[in-house]
């Protein structure tokens, strides 16, 4: 998240800037490479982020339920981002919490009951608990002496307060804090690293660093990017994959990035890595509605595909949503950042899943807040081809997926769907529903297959494939299965896609 004292330090970004970004979509749709799994599937995730930031030590994680991840599912999304704290791993200097990993391990086991994958994200706002947050622990705070004042009204401003950007600099260059810190992930991933749940580790949130003086932000930012984080990561590498040696690492920029701020991030030396930037606008952080005029989401997608097609990997942003929603833009905003989303990343998490007000997406009924309901899409979770396009047009609420069949592994293609009725036709390939929420799309080898998806009653014509078999033809009765597909094999039915690798 950014604030107004951040959006003081940066130069503003004209609209005249966005417009060649209009040009470049589709070479970045091109050259951005995609998620995949071990099948060679290209996955979308689609979720939101899931916290208890006001629960410590034995009550840790008590405010997060299996509601959480049941409601999640049900509005058709298949990924979460889960909060966890260094803080709580580790209280004192080298003892690690076995109740917090239990905990943990609940929270799993609710997000795998309801067919949810997880990151896991070390969380920190504010470097920690020695600034009245969450994230490194006190015992690992060093300041020097310097001041911290709290800025109750605008908490984002406090990480250019001096103790803080101190603290920042001593984790990054102490050696034996670096330790601890890469020790807490052997032992967080370690762990968790068998639970069918996770998918990957998010390695810091929104890292900050220390200004010098007469250097502005966005300088101050990729220098700290170039010759901080990016050391930092990957020695956090290191230290996940010798306890884990297939999930997917998150590396994220400072959140500079979100205004327009290309990354100074470089190589992280692992074969799977994932672009994990987030998705705030200063001025709607402070209250403001959406300005469509100002050029702000071209702005930002163009700065935040630069590194993954440098270093060609994919982008998941990690979080992104606007305080205020109900302002008379913000139905626009969701629908064009949506669409800005749609064109570069593998998926995103929303901040954040929870029953109120605030960032939460849904009242305490379940119910989405005022907006919060076009985050709802068809989406192709899993597609077993090469994505030629793949779009979604909410006014007419239409899916179009374009792919060519692969030649090779799966020829399942799974598709999620929101809440409501919704057709599903794919000419020359044979659609399958078997779960409120979900259709798989089989097709030929190496064949292009164009599938569509439209709001309204589904017919006949939507579990029609080669040679019209009607849907109750698909389905062995003892199972509910697709005919010809065996349970428990390696085809994603059970899950919303296999495990990633």
């Amino acid at each position: 998240m950014v604030s107004a004292a951040t959006g003081a330090l940066l130069a503003p970004t004209t609209a005249a800037q966005a417009q060649q970004e209009q040009q470049n979509q589709q070479e970045q749709q091109q050259t951005v490479p995609h998620l995949t799994d071990r099948h060679g599937r290209v996955l979308t995730l689609r979720g939101w982020n899931v916290e208890d930031k006001t629960n410590r030590g034995d009550k840790a994680l008590s405010a997060i339920t299996e509601r959480h991840f049941r409601d999640l599912r049900a509005q058709g999304f298949n990924f979460a981002r889960l909060l966890v704290f260094w803080d709580d791993l580790e209280p004192r200097p080298g003892q690690y919490s076995t109740a917090y990993l239990k905990k943990i391990d609940r929270v799993l086991d609710w997000a795998a009951r309801n067919d949810v994958k997880v990151l896991i994200d070390a969380h920190q706002d504010v470097f920690g608990p020695a600034f009245g947050h969450r994230g490194v622990p006190a015992w690992a705070t060093r300041t020097d002496g310097l001041p911290f004042t709290p800025h109750p009204d605008d908490w984002f401003a406090e990480y250019f307060e001096p103790a803080v950007q101190r603290a920042f600099t001593h984790l990054y260059e102490d050696p034996d804090l670096r330790r601890a810190q890469a020790e807490a992930w052997r032992v967080l991933a370690g762990h968790l690293a068998h639970h069918p749940a996770v998918m990957g580790y998010d390695l810091i949130n929104e890292p900050m660093g220390e200004l010098r003086e007469g250097e502005d932000l966005p300088t101050a930012a990729r220098r700290i990017e170039r010759d901080q984080l990016t050391p930092m990561y990957n020695r956090l590498a290191d230290a996940v994959r010798s306890a884990d040696r297939d999930a997917w690492l998150f590396v994220e920029p400072t959140p500079i990035v979100g205004e327009g701020v290309p990354t100074g991030l470089g190589r992280v030396d692992d074969p799977k890595v994932v672009y994990a930037p987030h998705f705030y606008n200063t001025a709607m952080e402070a209250g403001a509605d959406y300005d469509p005029g100002a050029g702000w989401i071209e702005a930002y997608e163009r700065a935040v595909v630069e590194y993954p097609k440098k270093y060609k990997v994919p982008v998941v942003v990690g979080e992104w949503g606007p305080l205020n929603n109900a302002l008379p833009n913000m139905g626009r905003f969701y629908r064009e950042a949506m669409a800005s989303l749609g064109r570069y990343t593998s998926g995103w998490a929303g901040y954040v899943w929870c029953y109120g007000g605030g960032y939460c997406a849904v009242d305490g009924s379940g119910a989405f807040r005022t907006n919060k309901e076009l985050t709802a899409e068809p989406y192709a979770a899993g597609v077993a081809g090469t994505v030629a396009s793949a779009s979604y047009d909410p006014r007419a609420g239409v899916y179009r997926l374009v792919y060519r069949a692969a030649r090779h592994g799966s020829r399942l293609t799974e598709l999620s769907l929101p809440p409501g009725s919704w057709r599903v036709t794919a000419p020359g390939a044979t659609v399958v529903r078997t779960a409120t929420g979900r259709a798989w799309v089989l097709a030929t080898r190496g064949r292009e297959v164009t599938v569509t998806v439209r709001r309204g009653r589904p017919s006949g014509a939507e579990t029609a494939g080669r040679g019209g078999r009607p849907a109750g033809a698909l389905f062995t009765p003892a199972t509910g299965e697709p005919r010809g597909i065996r349970p428990g094999a390696s085809h994603g039915l059970h899950t919303a896609w296999p495990e990633p690798d």
